[in-house]
């Protein structure tokens, strides 16, 4: 299974590609995607969707482990967010991609093993986990892999929970 993990944001939106084998998660590339705050945004938000989609039809992932928005105190972050965010599952719904959606505190709980982890345990974690020879950069990237990791664990359970309840 090929994964493609987004963590959406206006300013950056983090990316990474993880492939599994059995229970085996290896990452196959990451990056993020970089808007400019004085541009307009259907510039802003075409860039994210056009980046992604160059990214899906270079990696040729299958489904999508996308970060939901996380209401703060900050609304107007939480738009652009969710703006963001809109223009990533477009793209990846262009192509096809089946879409898990997960909570911050699901990922963190997932990959460090506790919902409350700072970025610093998610990013070790993650390097861990792919077997990286560095901690990814930037931390938004490290984010996406650690969404595409909280899938494949999800799913991988989901599939043993499904084999199960089919010979019982």
């Amino acid at each position: 299974m090929v994964i493609l993990g987004i963590d959406p944001g206006l300013a950056h939106t983090g990316w990474g590609i993880v492939e599994t084998r059995g229970t085996a998660c290896r990452a196959r590339a990451y990056g993020c995607v970089t808007t400019v705050a004085g541009e307009p945004i259907d510039m802003r938000l075409g860039r994210i969707c056009r980046t992604l989609t160059e990214v899906i039809e270079k990696y040729g992932p299958t489904e999508l482990a996308i970060e939901s928005i996380y209401f703060g105190e900050n609304t107007k972050s939480a738009i652009a967010t969710a703006q963001a965010r809109g223009a990533a599952i477009v793209a990846c719904s262009a192509a096809g991609l089946t879409v898990g959606e997960y909570t911050p505190m699901q990922i963190k709980q997932a990959v460090v093993g506790s919902g409350a982890a700072d970025k610093h345990q998610v990013a070790y974690m993650v390097r861990s986990v792919l077997a990286l020879d560095h901690e990814p950069r930037p931390d938004h990237a490290a984010d996406a892999l650690a969404a595409a990791v909280c899938h494949a664990n999800v799913s991988r359970t989901r599939r043993l929970t499904e084999k199960r309840s089919a010979l019982t």
